[in-house]
């Protein structure tokens, strides 16, 4: 599977673990739109580009972490087609797939460790759209000014 990551400098460290993890060992292809670095950048210059991937069909899901996942899921969610969740758990993680059929995953790398965000993205990639009632929800989203 194809996956687009991204981070400003507050969260590159924990870019650079969930890079190594799912390319050697979940064996995905990444897409690493940067930062490259610790050094201070503003984070709509990763996001935006790493949501287009998604929204484009260039990569199936993102992975997109900054300090607390707030500015990347901000600038996620204005580009058109996504819907970027803002996750702190595994429960979270799971039910943006469920119910909301996200296609971006937001993490805070001050507010979580590399473990809690492995079991965050696993159960995410693996975690299927339940369709049904949430297939009404969201084509309403898709029907809001700007979709």
């Amino acid at each position: 599977m194809k996956i687009a990551v991204a981070s400003d400098h507050a969260g590159f460290l924990l870019k650079k673990e969930i890079i190594h993890w799912l390319k050697e060992e979940e064996g995905h292809q990444i897409l690493d739109f940067g930062a490259f670095s610790e050094e201070s950048v503003d984070y709509p210059d990763y996001a935006f580009p790493a949501s287009e991937a998604v929204a484009g069909g260039i990569a199936h899901f993102g992975v997109l972490v900054c300090g607390t996942g707030i500015g990347m899921s901000i600038i996620a969610n204005k580009v058109t087609g996504i819907r970027a969740a803002n996750c702190l758990n595994v429960d979270m993680a799971r039910l943006s797939r469920e119910h909301n059929n996200s296609n971006i995953i937001c993490l805070g790398s001050r507010l979580i460790d590399f473990e809690a965000a492995k079991n965050m993205i696993k159960t995410y990639l693996e975690t299927d759209f339940e369709g049904g009632r949430h297939m009404i929800r969201i084509e309403k989203i898709h029907s809001l000014t700007g979709w």
